[in-house]
């Protein structure tokens, strides 16, 4: 567990952690407009596909000081990207927003992704999602290709940036 400056503790998430997590990820899809998921997840669920999965190669979570869930961070294997690639996702608590979760998870995350010998981490944003595409370019990330036109469940198009982060770069 590691603590950032503005007194933010991160850690690895577990399954314990799944029902906190999963009302600040139903939260941000109830909302809508930031995220590609439409679907509300159910505690087992979040654990089976952020947490505890195989898919999962790791998640991190930030809290307050007496434990109180901020957001977390995953990283995911796609079978659409090379192996030694992760796709990342990050849900932060929209009410009362907390300045600085989201680049504190990021530190971990690439600390931990370096340790697991990865090179790139890819993070798939929808276009329409002006603080997640910001966020992930102050983080350092590049766009490398955007997917035209996917879908949403209703049949609305959205274009979904990709973009990347070299964990050779400083």
């Amino acid at each position: 567990m590691t603590t950032s400056d503005n007194g933010l503790r991160v850690r690895r998430a577990t399954p314990e952690d799944a029902v906190a997590l999963c009302e600040i990820l139903n939260e941000i899809i109830a909302l809508g407009g930031t995220t590609a998921l439409e679907t509300q997840h159910t505690p087992a669920e979040l654990d089976e596909h952020y947490i505890s999965g195989p898919e999962c190669i790791f998640c991190h979570m930030a809290e307050t000081a007496d434990g109180t869930a901020l957001g977390f961070q995953t990283l995911l294997r796609s079978p659409d990207l090379p192996g030694d690639w992760g796709d990342i996702g990050t849900f932060t608590r929209r009410s009362p927003r907390v300045p600085g979760v989201g680049t504190a998870l990021f530190e971990q995350t690439k600390k931990a992704a370096r340790d697991r010998g990865l090179s790139v981490i890819n993070a798939t944003i929808r276009a329409d999602n002006y603080s997640g595409i910001p966020f992930y370019e102050k983080m350092g990330f590049r766009t490398y290709d955007i997917a035209k036109a996917v879908p949403l469940k209703d049949g609305t198009p959205v274009d979904r940036v990709l973009k990347r982060y070299s964990l050779d770069q400083a």
